[in-house]
C-alpha cells in the first residue's frame, strides 16, 4: 500500500501545479493520470495554449519551473488590441503605460505540463502515475481509499479531484453542478500570416461570437480560437484552407495580412459549469472539475491555478489536524467566490457583444472608446486583470 497525504486524481497543468506545490512544501502526494505522461515539444506548434497572467507566471515561478517553461516558446505579449467588429469601438492595452515588462504570455499547455513533470520526478515527497486508472473509490471520516486498476491500493488523506470538466469522481460523489451551454464552439489552431503580429494578442468580436488571435514565438505564428455559433463553426470546419484562410482574413479585418492555416483544425462545445460543492468530506474539486468558463477572456487555466494556489497555501500552513474540515471549507468559500465573479463577468460580456442589435452596437462602440479614453481608470482595470487578482 502506498500511503500520502494528498491523491491528485488529473495531471493536466493545474493538477501537477498543486502537486509541485505540496510536495515542496514537504507534504506527500500522488498523482493519478489515465493518459500519457508529458512530452518535450516537438517543431510544430499545439494547438492548445494559454494565456498566462503574470499572477500564474508568479506562481510558476514560486515552484521553480518559470525559467524552464519560458525557454519552451512562451510568447510574451506587450499589447493588446480589442475591438468591435460592427461599431467603431476599440480598446488598446500597453505594458509601456502599465509599467509592465510585458502583458503575459502565451504557451502551448503542453511546454507548462513537461516543465511541472520534470521538476516531480526529482522530487521525493512525489509520486506520479500516467497511463494508471483506479477502479475504485472510497472515503471514510479521515481517509480516502484509491484502488488502481493494477490493485495497488493508495491510502489518502484527501482526494483531489483534477479530473476535468467532466469530472468523473464529481460524479461518483454527486456533487452537483449549475451549467448552461454557451450556444457556441471554438476553433483552435495555428496560422501564418502575412504580417508580423509585434507581439500583439488580438480579439474582434463578432456578431457570432470573438475571434482571438495569439502572439506565438514566431513573429509570423499565432495560435488562434474561434468561438462562434455551432452553425458558423461547422461551416468553417467543412471549409478547405483556402476558403478559412479567406474567412479568417475578413474576419480579422485583415490586420495582420493574409492568413495561412499551418496545423489541423479541432473544435469544441463551449459550457459553463460550476460545481455547487466543492468539498465533500475528503474530497476536493479543483480547475475545470470545478469551473469552465468562456475562453473570450483567457482566464480559464488562470483560474485553475488561483485554485491549486491557494490549496498549496492552506494545506501548507501549521495546523492542528492536516486538511480539517474548517481548512477545506475556507478553500472552497474563497476559490467559489472568485469564480462566480469571472463566470458573470464572461457571461455580461459575451452577451452584450454577440448579435446585431442596434442599441448595443450602440452601448458597444460607444463603452470601449469611453473606457479606452480613461487613462488610470482604464490602465488600473487592466493591470488587475493581467495581474490576475
Amino acid at each position: 500500500m502506498q500511503q500520502v497525504q494528498v491523491c491528485i486524481v488529473g495531471g493536466g497543468c493545474v493538477g501537477l501545479a498543486a502537486a509541485l506545490g505540496l510536495a515542496k512544501k514537504g507534504v506527500r502526494v500522488a498523482v493519478i493520470d489515465s493518459g500519457k505522461a508529458p512530452h518535450a515539444l516537438g517543431d510544430e506548434y499545439e494547438t492548445r495554449v494559454s494565456a498566462i497572467s503574470l499572477g500564474s507566471q508568479q506562481l510558476f515561478d514560486a515552484l521553480g519551473v518559470w525559467n524552464d517553461i519560458a525557454a519552451m516558446r512562451a510568447a510574451p505579449y506587450h499589447e493588446m488590441d480589442v475591438r468591435d467588429k460592427d461599431s467603431a469601438g476599440k480598446i488598446a492595452f500597453s505594458g509601456k503605460t502599465l509599467d509592465l515588462p510585458e502583458l503575459g504570455h502565451i504557451v502551448e499547455n503542453e511546454a507548462i505540463r513537461f516543465a511541472l513533470y520534470n521538476a516531480l520526478k526529482t522530487n521525493v515527497n512525489a509520486e506520479v502515475h500516467y497511463n494508471t486508472r483506479y477502479q475504485a473509490l472510497h472515503q471514510t471520516h479521515t481517509d480516502v481509499l484509491v484502488t488502481l486498476e493494477s490493485g495497488m491500493p493508495i491510502m489518502a488523506k484527501l482526494l483531489v479531484a483534477a479530473d476535468g470538466a467532466n469530472s468523473a469522481i464529481r460524479k461518483q460523489f454527486n456533487m452537483p453542478i449549475t451549467y448552461w451551454d454557451y450556444d457556441h464552439h471554438a476553433i483552435v489552431a495555428t496560422v501564418r500570416t502575412q504580417l508580423p503580429h509585434n507581439s500583439t494578442a488580438r480579439q474582434v468580436f463578432l456578431p457570432t461570437g470573438p475571434l482571438a488571435f495569439l502572439p506565438l514565438q514566431d513573429s509570423y505564428s499565432h495560435s488562434i480560437v474561434w468561438s462562434t455559433e455551432p452553425s458558423h463553426a461547422s461551416a468553417l470546419m467543412a471549409m478547405d484552407e483556402t476558403e478559412f484562410n479567406k474567412a479568417l482574413h475578413e474576419a480579422i479585418d485583415g490586420q495582420c495580412g493574409l492568413c495561412s492555416l499551418v496545423s489541423e483544425r479541432a473544435v469544441f462545445p463551449l459550457t459553463m459549469r460550476y460545481a455547487k460543492e466543492w468539498v465533500q468530506g475528503r474530497v476536493v474539486l479543483m480547475g475545470d472539475a470545478a469551473h469552465t468558463i468562456h475562453p473570450l477572456a483567457g482566464l480559464g487555466m488562470n483560474l485553475g491555478l488561483k485554485d491549486a494556489a491557494l490549496l498549496i497555501e492552506l494545506l501548507s500552513e501549521p495546523a492542528e489536524e492536516f486538511c480539517s474540515t474548517k481548512l477545506l471549507r475556507e478553500y472552497e468559500r474563497r476559490r467559489k467566490l472568485d469564480a462566480q465573479k469571472h463566470i458573470a463577468m464572461m457571461q455580461g460580456l459575451k452577451t452584450l457583444f454577440e448579435g446585431n442589435n442596434p442599441l448595443k452596437k450602440l452601448i458597444r462602440g460607444v463603452g470601449l472608446s469611453m473606457v479606452d479614453k480613461l487613462g488610470p481608470i482604464k490602465d488600473l482595470f487592466a493591470k488587475q486583470a493581467i495581474e490576475g487578482k
